[in-house]
């Protein structure tokens, strides 16, 4: 579904030499089962990984972003990637996107169950009742806010614990600098971007929109840049 969505087409090793190889190598190192390689026809720069677990993994970037890296920047990207597929991040995010939303259910249903069982209570039951009822118009209101900014969080922090990790595997943190600061830098609308898929990428396709921007999934990359380099 995620690779329909992004039309994105299986790359092969001769058409996208540098592309396989790179992944190759890095999953050799990290003992991980080599991902299926998929690219994205697109002048915006970016990439993704997917799958539920490492034996069912997809690495995926746009033509844009592999014509314009180096292929040490590449190995960068890529090893960010290959971090979330080792993570089993895709998985938490999933997990997590599926609590999140079965709490606000129950919280919706436990509200209106407060808000339509009051008629049947006595005076002083009901006037309890009220207090009760504005907690669960309050929550209906702010529980689905909470539950977004702490997906958004977690989400956060494991774009933070795979720029480490793949400077960890490839030993260049000079390469994924790089690579960000490019990232950065393009400012090329992404055709196919959706929200649906805009956290699995490594840099937030939705740069050029404002509004979709305060919700990203992403830390800033100037903050991601400051991090790495703390680690040199």
């Amino acid at each position: 579904m995620v690779l329909g969505l992004n039309h994105a087409q299986l790359a092969s090793r001769k058409d996208y030499f540098d592309f396989y190889t790179v992944t190759e190598n890095l999953a050799m190192a990290d003992h991980l089962p080599m991902p299926k390689i998929y690219v994205i026809e697109s002048e915006a720069m970016n990439a993704f990984a997917t799958g539920r677990d490492p034996e069912h993994a997809v690495v995926c970037a746009t033509t844009g972003l592999l014509e314009k890296m180096t292929r040490t920047e590449l190995e960068g990207v890529i090893g960010h990637e290959l971090s979330h597929v080792k993570n089993y991040d895709i998985r938490l995010m999933t997990i997590v996107s599926i609590l999140i939303g079965t709490l606000s259910i129950l919280i919706n249903i436990a509200s209106r169950s407060m808000f339509f069982g009051n008629g049947r209570r006595s005076s002083d039951d009901r006037e309890g009742g009220g207090i009760l009822m504005i907690i669960g118009i309050v929550m209906i209101i702010f529980a689905p806010i909470i539950a977004q900014l702490i997906q958004l969080a977690i989400s956060r922090r494991r774009e933070y614990f795979a720029d480490a990790s793949s400077v960890m595997l490839t030993r260049q943190p000079s390469g994924l600098i790089s690579a960000l600061k490019k990232l950065e830098a393009d400012n090329t609308p992404q055709q196919f971007a959706s929200t649906a898929t805009a956290s699995l990428y490594i840099s937030n396709p939705f740069k050029g929109n404002k509004l979709a921007s305060m919700f990203s999934t992403h830390p800033p990359i100037d903050d991601r840049i400051a991090a790495l380099e703390g680690m040199m």
